[in-house]
């Protein structure tokens, strides 16, 4: 029997093998699948929504451009929402790239995009550059994701990681001095420690700093550094003495090439491993955290961008599980989309907030 795919389906298919969204894209084309196009990315019409998806009614005869660009991380979640919301507005053309988190927020702020995606909240120096810009948004978490430790399947030593022994591996001071497994744990091998980590226009390398080294940005830099994390996967694969981190989506799809190591919680004193129930109940911590999109408060009035977003934080729950992360609690949508309505704009993540229910976030003044 024949079994058709999605481009959405066939894209997180070919990732678990190990071959990245542009690379999957291009494939997809060669072998005459529909939609394939390279970063930036256009979800395009003409289809029937998917069974599940709640649709917005505004006026049919929507149209325009939504330009959307930012984080790896976030990119799968806005891409669903864009193919599905396209499938009920053929007439809205939405492009989502990819520039990394700290890229995007540089399109976002000189105005060149009308929605950013993000894996940390905004810094305080792209709060800085909005303003001089004249540009405010309205700040939107819309789905959960944990940050995953990972080693070679061949590594039997290690059983679990401490957030101190995290601290020891990646602090700056660490650079060119621990460098040996056995430096971490001493009953653990004489062996060299090879490091793979995001590079540091990443919001995945922001956030694991900040949980674990106490300072965004603060860490050694002697490590196999990429902003793409099908590289950080194959160097770990292929390297019995690895040690890397990255999101628990991407672990999760390469299961039995990496393993995920437990992170021992700071509170219970617990290992814990990262799973989507342990990060959406907070046991999984300090590594658990928000996935957000940030939207042009300018642009947010335009009937085909509130559309959107109203579709967005209706239906990213089931998208977001679909493509590999972890819905937020229903109270946040809704709270989420009652931030849209009432246009209100600012940030209320100040910095990087570990181990902070998203409800109790969003129900603060500003």
């Amino acid at each position: 029997m024949t079994q058709s795919f999605s481009r959405r389906q066939l894209l997180a298919r070919l990732a678990a093998f190990g071959l990245a969204v542009p690379a999957a894209s291009a494939l997809i084309a060669a072998c005459g699948g529909s939609e394939a196009t390279p970063t930036p990315t256009t979800a395009t019409g003409g289809q029937t929504p998917a069974a599940g998806a709640t649709v917005t009614q505004p006026p049919a005869e929507l149209s325009g451009t939504i330009a959307i660009d930012g984080s790896s991380t976030v990119f799968p979640i806005s891409e669903a929402v864009a193919e599905e919301f396209q499938k009920r507005y053929r007439n809205v053309k939405v492009t989502v790239g990819i520039s990394g988190t700290g890229g995007g927020f540089k399109k976002f702020c000189n105005k060149e995009t009308d929605i950013s995606d993000a894996s940390r909240p905004i810094k305080d120096t792209e709060l800085q550059a909005c303003e001089q810009n004249g540009r405010e948004f309205i700040e939107l978490p819309v789905a959960f994701d944990g940050l995953a430790v990972v080693v070679n399947p061949q590594n039997d030593w290690v059983d679990y990681l401490t957030v101190e022994e995290l601290n020891l591996i990646w602090k700056p001071e660490s650079q060119g001095v621990i460098t040996r497994w056995n430096q971490v744990r001493s009953n653990w091998p004489d062996a060299p420690l090879n490091l793979y980590g995001p590079g540091t226009d990443s919001g995945t390398f922001d956030y694991f700093t900040e949980a674990i080294n106490g300072k965004s940005g603060a860490s050694r830099g002697d490590y196999t550094a990429s902003e793409d994390d099908n590289v950080l996967v194959q160097g770990v694969a292929g390297d019995k003495y690895a040690l890397g981190y990255f999101g628990l989506a991407y672990a999760e799809e390469n299961a039995g090439r990496v393993k995920v190591v437990p992170i021992v919680n700071p509170k219970t004193g617990q290992p814990v491993e990262p799973t989507p129930e342990t990060v959406k109940t907070g046991q999984y911590q300090p590594l658990s955290r928000p996935l957000f999109i940030y939207v042009a408060a300018d642009q947010a009035d335009r009937p085909e961008v509130q559309a959107f977003v109203e579709f967005y934080l209706e239906n990213a729950g089931t998208l977001a599980e679909e493509v590999g992360y972890i819905p937020l609690p229903d109270e946040a949508y809704q709270l989420a989309l009652e931030r849209f309505r009432a246009r209100k704009t600012g940030s209320v993540f100040h910095g990087v907030e570990v181990g902070v229910a998203i409800e109790d976030v969003l129900k603060r003044e500003e």
